[in-house]
């Protein structure tokens, strides 16, 4: 059968992603919710009834399309979109908050969606983050219809008490009736929660809940602008007619409103507007952004005990299917399902069965690095053991979805989770580190140099342009995927810090790092943007021209002082080793090491400097670089200590404070000092 990708509780019914097997959209992939006849109370039956009535009837970009419906004896098949990016709820769950943009444009789409629905005369009644799915785009649909309904009486109300009672209107509550514009008070609590990451009325109970929802007064968090401070207050209005959006003008008042002033409606319609986020999709069938909890359950589906009488009364006419420009003439097909690999193997599916693990690459704080055979293929790779309980790798692992086809980024190759471990599997870099292959060659010179941070910095400036910083830019995760030392073979590894950044600054509030190769305003724990890889990048530079980095000055250094020097920004171009040096490189140098990130270069504007620029007229002398034989007494100390922390292959996940300064000491001494 089919992977499962979710259950409700309402309803006693399984979601599937399935297959069709023939017809025009044969090999297509849908969402199939199977709903037993049998089990459903009888208000539960119509609620079903309805669904299927609506998605029959609704048309529209940002509401999920009815495919297919139809019965068998005891069950019921509604077969849908099946959308890839998961639902808004687990990147809120992820994320905690958004900024103003991103919800500007969900709601922006959402309020199109609804007032699609309102013009049919249905009213929603059940908006959460949990009922918006995200497709691979990024842009929203809209689901689940079972608690929708179709106004009855003749003032347009409904008066059914259902609903997430978290997002109820005070109308809903109180049980007076309710129309459409209880949907714009269920719209403003989604926006007050995307906004701040509370719930607006939330009280330590059901009953007490309802009674803030009646009578609280808003506690409105001072952050938000003044323009989404005003739509909430707006649409907040407990006399559903003084509400945003249920006058005359319908949703129009909403769309004038100043928050949305940035927007087109026209493009946003057309999904010319690329949205905010958007999700990692490697293949067609991926179900990563679905809860493990149902995708790692066996997927069976069994006939179902026959319904009653009435039952079979209220499901006449129920089978449906969706005509489409290809498929006009068509006669409705049976509609088959057949069972796809899962993409992100789990239980059903052991690492072991694929792969062969050897020796160990890499031993990490909360992973482990090993070399394996690829059993069908006979072909090597690397695996990154992750413990889930220590580390949530899923940023890690987008990432590398989305842009590990880059030619100088790692690439993935597979990913098995059992439930405690993640196991990543990567192609294996027979090269070694930069700063090895360099101290392996004995000649090295500028134009050698340049050419080796003209290919990392094009890297990191394509994450930069999708919005991704590295944040852990050391030398072991800059590596060489053969031993050949072109710069082609390099390949910037181990995104176990890596962010996709959300803002429209740019700005992270997280303090990892590894010493050395840290900006100072990431120690100061202030916002740091896509800038804290440059100076990464800086003292790469610098360490490659002199052969020490620019902030430690030998194995006595503490954590404490050499981060005492990385927040001052002080360090010398001049004399020593720096005689051999080029102007332009130290002109570099200096601007990728300025300890305002504001005005240090960006990935683009080193990519435009002379030194970068006109390599072939660099020196192709010997640079003359530190040696250090004094220190090489204390190495095998000093390499041992570094065993504790550095993993080659794979990396520390994140280190606390103190951790992370003993992991940057014994980093930075192995594997900088005693090398050189």
């Amino acid at each position: 059968m089919d992977e499962p990708m979710g259950e409700e509780e309402i309803n006693p019914q399984t979601v599937f992603l399935v297959k069709k097997i023939s017809g025009s959209d044969a090999r297509q992939l849908y969402a199939m919710k199977v709903l037993k006849k049998a089990t459903l109370k009888v208000r539960d039956r119509v609620r079903t009834k309805m669904e299927r009535d609506i998605l029959v009837e609704v048309n529209h970009p940002f509401i999920v399309k009815l495919h297919y419906a139809f019965q068998t004896e005891g069950k019921l098949y509604l077969i849908l979109d099946f959308l890839r990016g998961g639902d808004l709820f687990t990147r809120l769950s992820k994320e905690v908050m958004f900024t103003e943009e991103d919800v500007k444009f969900y709601l922006a789409e959402l309020a199109l969606a609804l007032d699609h629905l309102h013009s049919l005369g249905i009213i929603y009644r059940d908006l959460k983050p949990e009922n918006i799915l995200l497709d691979e785009e990024g842009h929203i649909k809209l689901t689940d219809f079972g608690l929708s309904k179709e106004s009855i009486d003749h003032e347009k109300k409904a008066y059914s008490f259902c609903g997430t009672v978290e997002y109820m209107a005070p109308e809903v509550v109180n049980r007076r009736g309710h129309t459409q514009s209880a949907d714009w008070w269920s719209f403003g609590v989604l926006m007050f929660e995307m906004l701040t990451g509370t719930l607006p009325f939330q009280g330590k109970d059901r009953k007490e809940t309802m009674t803030m929802i009646l009578k609280a007064k808003l506690g409105m968090p001072q952050f938000l602008s003044p323009e989404a401070q005003s739509l909430l207050r707006m649409l907040f209005k407990r006399n559903p007619a003084n509400r945003l959006g249920a006058g005359p003008d319908g949703v129009e008042e909403i769309k004038r409103h100043s928050f949305f002033s940035t927007i087109d409606w026209n493009k946003l319609y057309r999904r010319e507007i690329h949205p905010p986020f958007k999700p990692a999709t490697g293949r067609p069938e991926d179900t990563f952004y679905f809860d493990p909890e149902f995708t790692a359950k066996t997927p069976k589906d069994s006939p179902g005990i026959p319904p009653s009488a009435n039952a079979h009364q209220l499901f006449r006419g129920f089978s449906f299917v969706a005509i489409t420009s290809d498929d006009e003439s068509q006669a409705m097909q049976t509609v088959g399902v057949h069972s796809i690999v899962q993409q992100l193997h789990r239980n059903s599916i052991q690492f072991t069965d694929g792969y062969e693990v050897k020796e160990d690459i890499g031993v990490g704080s909360y992973s482990v690095c090993k070399r394996c055979i690829h059993k069908a293929t006979n072909m090597e790779f690397a695996v990154k053991i992750i413990d889930k309980s220590k580390r949530d790798p899923t940023e890690e692992i987008e990432i590398l979805l989305r842009y590990g086809q880059h030619p100088n980024i790692i690439t993935l190759k597979d990913v098995y989770d059992d439930g405690k471990y993640v196991y990543v599997v990567t192609e294996l870099m027979k090269g070694g580190e930069l700063l090895d292959k360099i101290l392996r060659q004995k000649f090295f010179s500028e134009r050698e140099a340049s050419a080796v941070l003209f290919t990392i910095t094009k890297t990191v400036e394509y994450l930069h342009a999708q919005g991704v910083v590295h944040r852990d830019l050391k030398p072991s995760n800059i590596l060489y995927v053969d031993e050949s030392g072109n710069p082609e073979s390099i390949r910037i590894c181990d995104f176990g810090f890596a962010k996709q950044l959300r803002a429209e600054n740019g700005l992270l509030m997280t303090p990892c790092y590894t010493a050395n190769f840290v900006a100072p305003e990431v120690l100061k724990r202030q916002g740091y943007d896509a800038a804290c890889d440059i100076w990464s990048l800086g003292v790469l530079l610098y360490t490659m021209l002199t052969g020490y980095t620019p902030f430690a000055n030998g194995p006595d250094d503490t954590p404490e002082e050499i981060l005492a020097r990385i927040g001052s920004g002080k360090f010398s171009l001049s004399g020593g080793y720096w005689n051999s040096v080029s102007d332009t490189a130290k002109d570099l140098v200096s601007k990728m090491l300025h300890v305002d990130p504001h005005q240090r270069l960006t990935a683009a504007l080193v990519l435009r400097h002379p030194w970068i620029v006109h390599w072939d007229q660099l020196p192709q002398y010997q640079l003359n670089r530190q040696d250090a034989p004094h220190l090489v007494k204390v190495s095998s100390l000093i390499y041992s200590q570094s065993l504790l922390s550095v993993d080659l292959q794979g990396g520390p996940g994140q280190l606390s404070l103190q951790e992370s300064f003993f992991h940057a000491l014994s980093n930075f001494l192995c594997h900088l000092v005693c090398k050189f």
